[in-house]
């Protein structure tokens, strides 16, 4: 069964140990069902979780996971779904493999995932090397669902490209650049969403922008001046402005790639990485006790000098663990086996 195809593994198909080093061996085939313990919430599930990251943290790798985690995003209808049915193409031209994690706005009704960027990403379905996912976006700010983080860091292990596509972009939804090493903000020429996203004040975001839909010609090529002037007036580093067009022949879509690759190359990939993980812990905490956690621990630059004295090889939750410890003076609860307490 291809990846890409096979979201209805079962969650109890293994556990998580044996998950988790499935993916740290490279093993494609098992992400699916990884993907569907992330998206398990329930106390078993979650411990689950825990013991899959674990196997696949930086401790585990003996370094940070090899995948390049990209970060697609961008205002609603400007074509990053398309964009990405490209790109896919461009990645598996070059050997690598890709998985897609498609952060989908919510159903009012059932709180899941609407799955309509999912039904826009052209790709083989029968090519074991691609896996396309949905998830909720459930309501949360950042345009990243809650358990989008984790699912890109279980999948760095076995993808050699690993992409979030969010929702949307905004002042406050920039969590995608706490959790992906590169990320490609994309605009549509001639929707305003040029004059928008410079207003927004988000220039510190994108390491690569992207501006669709190359083929109208002057507009887009107006829209492409206007993010480079804007991304010089930062001052604080280049940022790339790249015009693509996917209607084919798709022009652009390689120097995209391209520059995707050079951004990598280019960053000091474990500081960042680090750098995400303790942000990430912070915000968990926070999300789980409250603000009254961070003043436990005598303020977020108590919390941060604390982050800082841990091991770097930990994961998110282990350094969670540590902090809500040091918080409450409460050691961690002890994991839940698949069969009840241990």
């Amino acid at each position: 069964m291809a990846a890409a195809e096979s979201d209805t593994v079962p969650a109890v198909a293994d556990d998580g140990k044996a998950l988790g080093a499935r993916l740290r061996a490279g093993d494609r085939s098992a992400a699916p069902a990884a993907l569907n313990l992330v998206e398990d919430r329930s106390e078993r599930g979650r411990a689950a979780t825990a013991e899959l990251l674990a196997e696949v943290s930086p401790a585990a790798l003996g370094g940070d996971a090899p995948g390049h985690l990209v970060g697609l995003t961008g205002p609603p209808g400007a074509g990053k779904s398309t964009l990405l049915s490209a790109l896919i193409d461009e990645w598996r031209a070059r050997g690598r493999s890709v998985a897609v994690l498609a952060v989908d706005p919510s159903s009012r009704r059932s709180g899941g995932s609407l799955l309509g960027d999912r039904a826009r990403i052209q790709h083989d379905p029968h090519d074991d090397a691609i896996l396309i996912r949905s998830t909720a976006a459930g309501g949360r700010l950042g345009g990243l669902a809650a358990p989008t983080r984790e699912a890109a860091q279980a999948l760095a292990a076995a993808f050699d490209v690993v992409v979030v596509e969010t929702v949307g972009v905004g002042q406050s939804e920039t969590d995608v650049e706490e959790v992906c090493d590169t990320v490609a903000v994309v605009v549509q020429p001639g929707s305003g969403d040029t004059l928008q996203f410079i207003k927004a004040g988000i220039m510190e975001v994108p390491d690569v922008l992207v501006v669709t839909k190359a083929d109208l010609g002057d507009v887009a090529l107006r829209s492409r001046r206007d993010l480079a002037q804007a991304a010089r007036a930062t001052g604080a580093r280049e940022i790339p402005v790249i015009a693509v067009s996917s209607v084919p022949p798709p022009s652009g879509i390689g120097e995209l790639a391209d520059a995707l690759e050079a951004h990598r190359a280019d960053i000091d990939l474990a500081a960042r990485r680090l750098r995400s993980r303790r942000l990430t812990a912070l915000r968990e905490l926070v999300a789980e006790h409250g603000e009254a956690a961070l003043r436990a621990l005598g303020g977020r630059r108590s919390a941060e000098r604390l982050l800082g004295e841990l091991d770097p090889g930990l994961d998110v939750a282990a350094l969670v663990a540590a902090l809500r410890e040091r918080a409450t003076g409460q050691p961690p609860e002890p994991p839940i086996a698949e069969n009840g307490p241990r």
